[in-house]
C-alpha cells in the first residue's frame, strides 16, 4: 500500500466517524450504532470506499478496545465496588452464567458442536454498555434503582469479558494452536505454562503497586504533558506484549493495571491522557465491524435471520425477567430491566473476532453473530422506547403494577408530588415545622426504601385525578410538584389548574427551558433544580475570594433578582431564538451595570 493510498484511507476513516457520530446522537441511536451504520455505508456491500483491508484497520483499531479495557479498570474503585458488592456479584453474575447457558443450550438447535454452542453462548449473553448507559443517564434513570441494578450488571458484564478472553482460548483445538504463535512459553509442559502464565500477571499487579507509581510520579515532575502521555501508552503496550509472548489475553494485563491504578494520584490524569486515543480507535473498530458486515446473509435468508433476532431477543427478554423477578424488583423495573439490556454488546464484536481466529466458530456462524449483535444494537432506542411508552404507562396505571397505596391521613396542609432528593428535603422542612404533608411517588423501590426509613410515603401516581383528590388535594393549600420529569410535571401542573383552580402550585423545573413552559401554563413558583444551590455556592466563592459575608449576600440577592426577572421575560419569547439572544445580551450588559454602580456606591460609602 503506497503512502497515498493509506492517507485516503485514512481521509474515509475519519470523514465516517465525524459525520456519523453527530447524526447518529442527533436521532438517538448513539454512538456506536452511527459507526457501525458509517462501516456499512462505505463498506463493500453499498458505497465500496473501503475493501479488503478492513480486517487489518480492524487488528489495528483492536488496540482501542485494550485501552477502553485498562481504562475499565481505572473506574474500579475499591469503594464502588464494595458498595455495589451484592448487585455486581449476585444480579450481575446470575445475569451472564443464565443467560450464556440458555443462549448456548438453545444454539446446540444450530451449531456445530459444544464447542461452539459456548462461543456463542457467551458472545451474545452480554449487553452493550454504550448504548445502554448512555439511554439511561439521558433520561435520569441511572440513578434510581433499576438504574443501579442495570450499571451493576453492565459492569460485571465488562469485567467478565477478562476471564472470557483468557478462557476462550483453552476451548479451541490443537489445530489451532497457531494463533499464539507469539507465545514464548508454547513448546513448554502445561504445568510450567501454568506458572509462567500466573507469574506474568503477579508481575503486572506487583510491578503496578511498587514500580509504576514512582515512575508516574518521577515523569509527573519533568512538567512534560507529552511524555507523560508517551509512557501511559508505553505502558499499555508493554502490557499487551507480555500478555502475548504468555499466550493470555492483552486485555488481562491492562485490565489488571487499570485495577491497581484505579487509587492512585495519577487516576485522572491517565483518564483524560488516554480517553482521545480510546474513542477514535474504537470509532475506527467499528466503523471497520460494519464494513466488516456479510450481507449476503439478508439476501439469502432473510427469514432465517429475522427468526434468530428475534429468538435471541425473546430469550434475553425471559431470562431477564426471571432474573429480575428472582431478586425482587418491582414489576416495573423487571420491565426496564429487561428490555435495557435485550440488546448484544460491543464487546461480542471483540469476542467473535477471538472465537473466530481460535475456530471455535466457523466463518459463517461468525458472520451470523455480527449481524445479530448489530441488528440487536439497532433495535435497543426501539426496544426502549416500547417499554417507555406502552408497557411503563400501564404499571402506572395500574394494570400490572402492585395496588396503590390506601392515602389516610388526618388533614393535610400540603401534597408533595415526588419524593426524590429535591422533594424530601421540602418534606423534611414542612414536616419539622409542624405542617401536614401528604406525600405521592411512583417508584415503588423507592417508597418501600424511604418507609424504612420512617418517611410517610405512599405509592402512586400523583397524575391520577383520583389518587389527587384521595391526597388531599381540594382541601390542601399548597401542592409542590418536585416530580423529576419535566413532561410530567407539566402534565401535573394542567391536572391541577383544571380541578383545583384555588389551590397554590409550587414547581420544580428541570432547566430555563422547561421554566418557560411552566411559566406560560401560567404558574408563577418555579424553582430551578440546580439554581438555589449554584446560588449558595457563588455567595461562597465570593467569601473565599475575599469579599464580606454581607457584600456576598447583597451581590447574591441583586443576581436572584435580576435572573428572575429576566427569566419571567424570557418565558414570552419562547420559541424566537433570535429575541431570546438578543435578551441574554441585554441580560449580561445591565446585570454589568447594576454591579459597577453598586462597586461605586460601596467605595463612595467608605471614603
Amino acid at each position: 500500500m503506497t503512502l497515498n493510498q493509506f492517507l485516503l484511507g485514512a481521509a474515509v476513516y475519519l470523514c465516517a466517524a465525524v459525520i456519523s457520530a453527530p447524526l447518529a446522537k442527533r436521532l438517538g441511536l448513539g454512538s456506536v450504532l452511527g459507526f457501525l451504520a458509517a462501516g456499512v455505508l462505505i463498506g463493500p456491500s453499498v458505497l465500496g470506499l473501503v475493501g479488503s483491508e478492513g480486517e487489518a484497520v480492524k487488528h489495528f483499531a483492536e488496540f482501542g478496545v485494550i485501552v477502553m479495557l485498562f481504562l475499565v479498570g481505572l473506574e474500579l474503585e475499591p469503594s464502588k465496588l464494595w458498595s455495589l458488592r451484592k448487585k455486581i456479584f449476585g444480579l450481575g453474575l446470575a445475569q451472564v452464567v443464565i443467560s450464556a447457558l440458555v443462549i448456548g443450550g438453545a444454539s446446540l438447535l444450530v451449531s456445530a458442536g459444544w464447542r461452539e454452542s459456548v462461543a456463542i453462548g457467551l458472545v451474545l449473553a452480554l449487553s452493550s454498555t454504550a448504548i445502554v448507559l448512555q439511554t439511561f443517564q439521558e433520561k435520569g434513570w441511572l440513578k434510581t434503582p433499576v438504574g443501579q441494578s442495570v450499571f451493576s450488571v453492565l459492569l460485571l458484564q465488562d469485567i467478565s469479558v477478562i476471564p472470557m478472553l483468557a478462557l476462550l482460548p483453552l476451548l479451541a483445538v490443537a489445530s489451532h494452536a497457531d494463533a499464539h504463535s507469539a507465545s514464548l512459553i508454547g513448546n513448554y509442559p502445561v504445568w510450567a505454562q501454568a506458572l509462567l502464565t500466573i507469574a506474568a500477571v503477579v508481575l503486572v499487579l506487583v510491578a503496578g503497586r511498587y514500580v509504576l507509581r514512582p515512575l508516574f510520579r518521577i515523569i509527573a515532575e519533568t512538567g512534560l504533558r507529552e511524555i507523560f502521555v508517551a509512557f501511559a501508552l508505553l505502558l499499555v503496550v508493554g502490557i499487551t506484549l507480555l500478555m502475548g509472548f504468555v499466550g493470555l489475553s492483552a486485555a488481562l494485563g491492562t485490565f489488571l493495571a487499570g485495577v491497581v491504578l484505579a487509587d492512585s494520584e495519577y487516576r485522572h490524569e491517565l483518564e483524560m491522557d488516554l480517553q482521545p486515543f480510546k474513542g477514535l480507535l474504537l470509532a475506527i473498530f467499528f466503523i471497520a465491524v460494519g464494513a466488516g458486515i456479510d450481507f449476503s446473509l439478508l439476501r439469502s435468508a432473510p427469514l432465517m435471520l429475522a427468526l434468530c433476532l428475534a429468538g435471541f431477543i425473546v430469550l434475553k427478554l425471559a431470562v431477564h425477567f426471571g432474573i429480575a423477578r428472582l431478586f425482587a424488583m418491582p414489576l416495573p423495573d423487571q420491565s426496564r430491566f429487561s428490555f435495557g439490556l435485550a440488546q448484544g454488546s460491543e464487546f461480542g464484536f471483540v469476542l467473535i473476532t477471538l472465537v473466530a481466529g481460535l475456530g471455535l466458530v466457523s466463518a459463517s456462524m461468525a458472520g451470523l453473530l455480527t449481524v445479530l449483535i448489530a441488528l440487536s444494537m439497532a433495535a435497543s432506542p426501539l426496544l426502549m422506547l416500547l417499554d417507555e411508552k406502552i408497557i411503563q404507562p400501564r404499571f402506572a396505571d395500574g394494570d400490572f403494577a402492585r395496588d396503590v397505596d390506601v392515602i389516610e391521613h388526618q388533614g393535610v396542609d400540603v401534597v408533595i408530588a415526588g419524593h426524590g432528593r429535591f422533594g424530601m428535603t421540602i418534606g423534611r422542612v414542612l414536616n419539622a415545622q409542624g405542617y401536614r404533608t401528604v406525600v405521592l411517588d411512583q417508584d415503588p423501590s423507592q417508597v418501600d426504601v424511604l418507609r424504612k426509613f420512617g418517611f410517610k410515603v405512599f405509592y402512586g401516581d400523583a397524575l391520577r385525578l383520583d389518587l389527587l383528590e384521595a391526597a388531599g388535594a381540594k382541601e390542601a393549600r399548597l401542592l409542590v410538584i418536585a416530580i423529576d420529569d419535566p413532561e410530567r410535571a407539566t402534565e401535573l401542573v394542567k391536572i391541577a389548574q383544571h380541578n383545583y383552580p384555588n389551590l397554590k402550585l409550587m414547581v420544580r423545573v428541570y432547566d430555563r427551558a422547561h421554566a418557560y413552559e411552566v411559566l406560560n401554563a401560567g404558574v408563577d413558583n418555579v424553582f430551578r433544580e440546580v439554581f438555589g444551590s449554584s446560588m449558595y455556592l457563588a455567595h461562597d466563592a465570593l467569601v473565599a475570594l475575599g469579599k464580606s459575608a454581607v457584600e456576598a449576600d447583597r451581590v447574591i440577592k441583586q443576581f436572584r433578582t435580576h435572573d428572575e426577572k429576566y427569566l419571567r421575560k424570557a418565558a414570552q419569547l419562547q420559541g424566537d431564538q433570535s429575541k431570546l439572544i438578543d435578551l441574554a445580551r441585554a441580560s449580561r450588559f445591565e446585570i454589568g451595570k447594576v454591579f459597577a454602580a453598586d462597586k461605586t456606591d460601596s467605595e463612595t460609602a467608605e471614603n
